[in-house]
């Protein structure tokens, strides 16, 4: 027992008591990967992802046909609609029946959005749906990156009109490459002595191929700065983890002969859900580790921030702000979230929440360097001799509606008003403190 109490406070407490600068060669590397990986875990479980993911899942299934027709339908523009159908086929091995179906239907969708009066309204319904598709997608990297703002109208019309153009090329390219090696291979002297090595190369390139998609999206999709390095890693362990996936799912068939037994034809549907809601649980999975591959430097010290009580928001606003007024006052480069969480040693998504309060009443202004706000920093919102603790605390309490339908004839009484002025003199002595003294 007391063993296991050592093993878990070391993984609770006293590793994150560790520093860097104490650490060197090996044994920085398996500490950081070791605080990654519980940080991962633990906002995978605090942030309910596994109910994002069913959402998301219930969102794909709403919108693969038309996702599906309008890759088919700029596929056949460029006159490779067939491989597509043929990869498509291939990544849901195992689901023969639903692949069958889902291309059905999408060929269907498309032969009536070109048809009579169904034409307009089909296709902006078709496109309407694969943007709310794309856009809770996007939503949900946001929340996991503590992004309280999407993309603008221009950017998401753009950004994913790209994407979907180039999603079946970027198919095409990948299935043409493999074929290429092979004929050039088998066309070289010694072919039989690079066989070994090409066959090699064709069964890792689905492995590769998906890891890309993944890198793509955790670099593509939030509306935040993320940095390729810190992807990489992620998006080759959901690459590999969904060929696993894969795997067992085609492997597990014959477990679920009772399944097909029962259900018939219909036990297709379930199946695909199933599959799809582990899959998204994979690629969420890897968003969460990263964001923590990015911002692990700032947990070192603290606890996730989740359960933080009222006073304590208030005293860390007035740290922020302090920061903040003091700064411009000494006439410095602006501090970005992450600078002042490193600084304070407060959880990135602690002070992100905080600044975004602080915003919200006109206590500073956020300003972005780009749309994607990889360098945004905080400035006061008005001049700093006006910025007080008073000014601060009254706004944060006062942000929200207030326009219940009490009756205070009842409650207000020579008590309540001597209350309410006792609150209007402790604002008025906070009013004395300036925040870039502090």
């Amino acid at each position: 027992m007391k063993t296991i109490r050592q093993f878990k406070k070391f993984f609770t407490v006293d590793i994150w008591r560790v520093t860097p600068s104490e650490l060197k060669g090996v044994r920085y590397i398996v500490y950081s990967i070791i605080k990654k990986m519980i940080l991962a875990v633990r906002f995978f479980t605090n942030d309910r992802v596994m109910n994002r993911a069913s959402a998301l899942t219930y969102s794909t299934i709403l919108s693969v046909v038309p996702i599906l027709a309008v890759v088919f339908g700029i596929a056949r523009g460029f006159g490779y609609s067939k491989y597509i159908e043929v990869w498509f086929r291939k990544s849901l091995s195992g689901q023969e029946q639903m692949a069958t179906t889902v291309i059905g239907f999408a060929n269907s969708y498309l032969v009536h959005a070109k048809s009579g009066i169904f034409l307009g309204f089909g296709l902006l319904l078709m496109l309407w749906t694969v943007m709310l598709l794309t856009n809770n997608i996007e939503d949900t990297f946001n929340e996991i990156w503590q992004v309280k703002k999407g993309r603008s109208l221009f950017r998401t019309i753009t950004d994913y009109t790209t994407m979907f153009f180039l999603l079946p090329i970027l198919i095409v390219v990948s299935t043409g490459i493999s074929i290429f090696m092979t004929t050039i291979m088998k066309g070289m002297p010694y072919y039989e002595l690079f066989d070994p090595l090409v066959h090699a190369l064709i069964s890792v390139s689905p492995y590769l191929m998906m890891s890309f998609i993944f890198i793509a999206l955790f670099v593509f999709m939030p509306n935040t700065s993320v940095k390729l390095k810190n992807a990489i890693v992620p998006g080759l362990l959901a690459g590999c983890a969904f060929q696993a996936l894969q795997y067992f799912y085609i492997n597990s068939q014959i477990w679920i002969s009772s399944y097909n037994a029962i259900y018939g034809s219909f036990a297709a549907i379930p199946l695909f859900m199933l599959w799809t809601q582990l899959s998204w649980s994979i690629c969420l999975f890897g968003v969460e580790l990263t964001y923590t591959n990015q911002n692990a430097e700032a947990y070192y010290f603290s606890e996730d921030g989740s359960n933080v009580s009222h006073r304590c928001r208030l005293l860390l606003s007035a740290l922020l702000m302090s920061m903040i007024c003091r700064r411009f006052s000494e006439g410095k480069h602006p501090y970005t979230a992450l600078e002042m969480s490193r600084i304070q040693n407060i959880p990135i998504r602690l002070s992100t929440d905080l600044l975004y309060d602080l915003v919200c009443v006109h206590l500073i202004i956020e300003v972005v360097g780009d749309d994607k706000g990889d360098s945004a920093v905080y400035l006061p919102y008005e001049d700093i001799g006006n910025l007080n603790v008073g000014v601060m605390v009254d706004r944060l309490e006062s942000y929200g509606k207030e326009s219940l339908d009490l009756n205070y004839k009842n409650i207000y009484n020579e008590k309540w008003r001597q209350m309410l002025q006792n609150r209007v003199d402790f604002l008025n002595t906070d009013r004395e403190i300036l925040l870039k003294d502090l």
